[in-house]
């Protein structure tokens, strides 16, 4: 576990590649945006 193993961090630092322990881009979470409720009125 350490530098020549591609499953973790520090080996996938070592060999250059991107993947599942180390993520190219850290995805950030969605939220939608919330609906403000709309009052109708009656004529």
């Amino acid at each position: 576990m350490g530098r020549g193993d591609i499953k973790t961090k520090k080996g996938k630092i070592f060999s250059g590649s991107f993947g599942k322990s180390r993520p190219s881009k850290v995805a950030k979470k969605v939220v939608a945006p919330k609906k403000k409720a709309v009052a109708k009125k009656k004529a």
